[in-house]
């Protein structure tokens, strides 16, 4: 039998370890050895490496679907160009020969699909077809081609529609005019945002007002926009927008007055949108204003994860496996929504580089006419992803997690 190694890249989300126990339960009993590199392709290279089934028994494998974060850690590394530099290869090569390992499944978003596509390639060019490796999807930004939607996003979406919820009840408990700025990460797409129209389904008025990255973001109209919303009587404004708003000029909101940090990537990190705009809606209508940056909250909030979010991505680590164990290199697992009501998917999978690098963005159809809100069918979209409730096992008052790693 042959040798599996399961490495997570990327942010952390509420669902990742899920996959991880999709890939383990699918797979341990058809190879010989599950291994898991901890801190993503850096801790590969540096061989930091660990027989799963000596770290992971029956206690915290049932732990995993409601631990937060990456029980494997993570990184954020990028691989060089191999036709630059083979080095890493040959060496990664190496470290598989040395632990036998035939297959190595990356979970991650579109930066952890370069990788992928990268060392599928590498292994291509070389006449190494002994050597499988398969990336199963993953980020909370729900920003991935070929998949219907994305493991953690779900979660993060039912915790904004929730928390949104919960800041509308306590916005509206005065009466003086007030601006509640919510900033929603989303660099490049504004699904995340667009969740929390997902507050409005029980009745509630949820977000006044909600800017996805996806329009230009000009502050004037925004001024017009909340001025308009004061002259209906509507004191308690609660503005959700996307982390990532930009002016015509493609000039990220958050760059004003700062200096912007790039990652391996070269993405920008782009928090502080909702801090900025705070001071601007001040000096413009003189009213209270608080700015609130839910940041990486959203993307921890196990307690209140999506039962459909946790089962899809357990079902997509198994789907990731079964590709690896069918010799599907360079395949990534995917999600093809069937029918919205009932709501109904299968599973399937799609060319990693076909997702490598690349963002989904919320379509036009999803965002009104006016931009700054969302329409029907954008809560259509997102209504079922955040279905069900996990039953979490608590101790101390506080819910209970894996840890793989003690300390």
């Amino acid at each position: 039998m042959k040798n599996l190694l399961v490495a997570q890249s990327g942010g952390p989300t509420v669902a990742i370890n899920s996959t991880l126990m999709g890939i383990y339960e699918f797979a341990r009993k058809k190879v010989n050895k599950i291994y898991g590199a901890r801190f993503g392709i850096k801790g590969l290279l540096d061989e930091n490496i660990y027989d799963l089934s000596k770290i992971i028994d029956k206690s915290n494998l049932s732990l995993l679907p409601q631990t937060p974060a990456c029980a494997l850690g993570s990184c954020r590394q990028k691989l060089k160009d191999p036709n630059e530099s083979s080095e890493q290869y040959e060496n990664l090569i190496k470290i598989f020969r040395k632990y036998s390992i035939n297959y190595f499944i990356y979970i991650g978003g579109n930066d952890s699909m370069d990788t992928v596509t990268k060392i599928s390639n590498y292994l291509k060019i070389s006449g190494i077809d002994d050597i499988i490796v398969v990336g199963a999807p993953k980020t909370i930004d729900n920003d991935l081609f070929e998949t219907d939607h994305c493991p953690g996003f779900g979660s993060a979406a039912k915790y904004i529609a929730t928390s949104i919820c919960e800041l509308e009840r306590d916005c509206s408990v005065y009466s003086l005019p007030a601006v509640t700025l919510v900033e929603i990460m989303g660099r490049d797409a504004g699904w995340l945002t667009a969740a929390s129209a997902l507050s409005r389904l029980n009745g509630a008025s949820g977000p006044s007002l909600i800017y996805c990255c996806e329009k230009v973001f000009d502050i004037q109209s925004f001024f017009n926009d909340i001025d308009e919303k004061f002259k209906q009587k509507n004191n308690n404004i609660l503005i959700a927008l996307s982390e990532g708003i930009h002016d015509k000029n493609g000039k990220y909101i958050s760059e004003i007055g700062s200096k912007n940090y790039l990652d391996e990537f070269g993405h920008k990190q782009n928090a502080g949108a909702a801090k900025i705009l705070d001071g601007f809606v001040k000096k413009e209508f003189g009213c209270k204003v608080r700015s609130i940056e839910i940041n990486t909250l959203q993307r921890c909030a196990a307690h209140i994860a999506s039962l459909t979010d946790i089962k899809e991505s357990i079902k997509l680590g198994e789907k990731a496996a079964e590709c690896a164990l069918n010799n599907m290199c360079g395949e990534m697992s995917t999600i093809i929504r069937k029918s919205n009501n009932p709501y109904q998917v299968e599973y399937k999978s799609a060319p990693s580089n076909l997702v490598a690098n690349k963002v989904k963005r919320l379509p036009d159809g999803m965002i009104s006419e006016s931009g700054n809100d969302v329409t029907i069918e954008a809560i259509e979209y997102l209504k079922p992803l955040i279905q069900g409730e996990l039953k979490i096992q608590y101790k101390n008052g506080i819910p209970v997690h894996a840890n793989l790693f003690q300390t």
